[in-house]
């Protein structure tokens, strides 16, 4: 007898499954241990259905979760609505209501995702979200199975493809924030909101995911820091260009002795570091580990097929499970206390862009300024002067997270300099 699943939303995500299953369907099958089949899909209206239908979807719509949740033929929830609620709910309920669950929202499993996990374990049913993370990249998989024996360090990632698109046409065809953003909403890859693309936010729900399959941590999303791309400036572009680095919003977690740091930043990457050459819209996850060594896993981080591909695996794993009657153990089950490193272990060099007024001297005060708190720089960069006032850009060698806030603090304290922009340094 085939496995039904219930479709929550039928976007482009959903979409996909179908034609997985007509085009993949015999190795499916095979590997699923049985046929896969869509029960019924839950979407919003009668005139929806009725587009859906015409546009040659023959399936079971209903707009109630009832429907889904009481019947018991259908043995896999599959929720790609997006959004918390009402997502949340639905899950929670599917959950209780001895249903398995697949889902790809990183947003909802970010925030509550604990809470979800817990829900699946009491009702001894899985909770697979494969495709939260980097789309069409089999990344969770690899740091909870691939890599179990490994102890992972660290986690760099390039994991939001609209803030990678723009900053490879601000960094390739020097093109202002602005144009970028705009030839993103126009081709598609940003919402008419993008905050939480060019924000960081996007990509911090997904570095609060790995956080949980590398290091075993579930860190709270408020924990995590982010800033954005829509801080950086050409000034910064061409000066990075010009050091030997590209600017791309990474994704870093790393483990010290007192815990786990986690953050998504504008990072200047070497231009001989793998992630450099990550562009357009592709995601890469770069792993750090004492068995492997280093590591990257690069593919699309979003679209109908690649997303619905890491959806199907969940779904096929869970098949086979329920075939074989196995146990019901966690999608991960790497858990450890989850502890916050402290500012001081966390160390990196940073790049400064610093306003001065262009007159003798100026380098050499800015320079005793970070001497006061113990930072010296490696290289040191001084754009043009622009009607008296001068901009240079310093790399330092690592300091500490504290260090940073510390002359941070100092230069927008002081009248003789202005803070321009701050971005952490990856080595090569």
């Amino acid at each position: 007898m085939a496995v039904k699943i219930g479709l929550l939303g039928f976007g482009t995500v959903a979409s996909g499954i179908p034609f997985l299953l007509k085009e993949n369907h015999s190795k499916i099958a095979e590997l699923a241990g049985t046929d896969i089949e869509i029960g019924k899909v839950l979407v919003k209206s009668t005139d929806e259905a009725n587009r859906l239908v015409s546009q040659g979807n023959d399936y079971d719509f209903v707009y109630s979760i009832e429907d889904i949740l009481a019947d018991d033929s259908i043995d896999i929830v599959v929720e790609l609505m997006g959004r918390i609620e009402p997502a949340k709910t639905y899950i929670s309920q599917a959950l209780k209501a001895g249903k398995h669950v697949v889902s790809a929202n990183k947003d909802l499993i970010a925030v509550h995702g604990q809470e979800l996990i817990g829900l699946a374990q009491e009702n001894e049913v899985l909770f697979a979200y494969e495709a939260a993370v980097a789309g069409g990249i089999p990344i969770l998989r690899t740091l909870s199975e691939s890599l179990m024996a490994d102890k992972i360090t660290r986690i760099l990632g390039v994991l939001n493809g609209t803030s990678n698109f723009m900053l490879t046409k601000m960094v390739e065809e020097n093109w202002s924030y602005d144009k970028a953003l705009a030839s993103a909403q126009e081709l598609g890859y940003a919402e008419s909101d993008p905050t939480n693309d060019v924000e960081g936010i996007d990509a911090a729900y997904k570095v609060a995911i790995l956080s949980q399959f590398g290091f075993g941590m579930a860190i709270d999303f408020e924990a995590i820091h982010h800033k954005g791309i829509n801080v950086i400036k050409s000034e910064d572009v061409s000066v990075a260009k010009e050091l030997g680095y590209v600017i791309k919003l990474v994704g870093d977690i790393q483990e010290t002795d007192s815990g786990i740091w986690a953050e998504v930043v504008p990072t200047l990457v070497p231009i001989n570091h793998p992630l450099s050459a990550v562009n357009d819209v592709m995601n890469a996850v770069f792993v750090e580990s004492i068995g492997v060594g280093q590591s990257m896993y690069y593919g699309p981080g979003a679209g109908q097929k690649p997303t619905a591909t890491s959806v199907m695996a969940d779904i096929m794993q869970i098949s086979r499970h329920m075939l074989e009657e196995k146990v019901v153990k966690p999608f991960n089950a790497y858990q450890r206390q989850s502890r916050l490193a402290k500012a001081e272990e966390v160390v990196s060099a940073y790049y400064f862009a610093v306003e001065a007024s262009d007159e003798a001297g100026q380098l050499s005060q800015l320079a005793q300024l970070f001497a006061t708190y113990d930072i010296s720089f490696e290289q040191v960069f001084q754009a043009k002067s622009i009607e008296g006032t001068a901009l240079i850009t310093v790399i330092t060698h690592d300091i500490t997270k504290t260090q940073l806030d510390e002359i941070t603090a100092a230069i927008q304290n002081s009248d003789a300099f202005t803070l321009q922009n701050a971005f952490k340094v990856l080595g090569g």
